[in-house]
């Protein structure tokens, strides 16, 4: 199935089958704001098209900042994508940067249980007024993968993007927590899995941390400018083919 993506992305029209959908979900750095570039900021999900040939496949952000693998979920913004799924669509799937906030607050309260098993935390949520069992980042990464394959269609997992943080001359990966964890989850799903934090990570390490700082962020160290959205991109469709 990467397959048919690496046609598109290259250009080369495949023989005429109905249009697939690639729908996007995730968090500010897939989609920022309301993906028209606020405050100069953008997520990579608004420069994807540029990789791919839209006369044969379409794509749909419906990523929304400030969420987390659990809130996506809990809000309902997973289900509206279900809904829209038919065989043959495709599920970009990329959280982790919110997923450490805390678990229970009267602020998000989003934060997910670390690691990818079974372990579970009963709260009642300060800010919804609800009771809500938490589980781990991986539950949830399995939830989409498994509830994508139900629909037929194609769940792609990523490991989240790099933050602007440097250890050593090098940017710090995420190869011992989300990014370690998203692939777990991929493989216990059977889901295709791209390391977009290493692909990308290793684009900004020779470029140097002045450089990126400069040129590739903004206000912080997760959000980037047009140009670091576009390299993103690049690395997603870098990393389907």
């Amino acid at each position: 199935m990467l397959l048919t993506l690496f046609i598109l992305s290259a250009g080369i029209a495949p023989e005429k089958k109905p249009k697939p959908t690639i729908y996007l979900i995730g968090d500010s750095t897939v989609k920022n704001g309301s993906g028209k570039g606020e405050g100069g900021l953008w997520g990579w999900g608004a420069y994807l098209h540029t990789q791919f040939d839209t006369s044969e496949v379409s794509i749909r952000n419906y990523a929304l900042g400030g969420r987390s693998s659990r809130t996506f979920i809990s809000e309902g913004l997973w289900d509206k994508v279900l809904v829209k799924l038919k065989p043959g669509d495709y599920v970009f799937i990329q959280f982790g940067h919110n997923d450490s906030s805390p678990v229970n607050d009267d602020s998000r309260a989003r934060g997910t249980l670390k690691g990818t098993g079974e372990d579970t935390e009963e709260i009642d949520n300060i800010l919804t007024k609800k009771h809500e069992i938490v589980h781990t980042y991986g539950w949830y990464i399995r939830k989409y993968i498994s509830d994508a394959k139900a629909k037929r269609a194609i769940p792609v997992v990523f490991s989240l993007v790099p933050r602007n943080m440097w250890e050593n001359g090098k940017v710090v990966r995420a190869s011992e927590d989300y990014g370690k964890w998203a692939k777990e989850a991929a493989q216990a799903g059977k889901a295709y899995f791209i390391d977009l934090n290493e692909i990308i990570a290793a684009k900004y390490d020779p470029l140097g941390e002045k450089e990126v700082t400069t040129k590739l962020f903004l206000t912080d160290h997760t959000h980037t400018n047009e140009a670091g959205a576009i390299i993103n991109a690049q690395s997603v469709a870098e990393g389907i083919r």
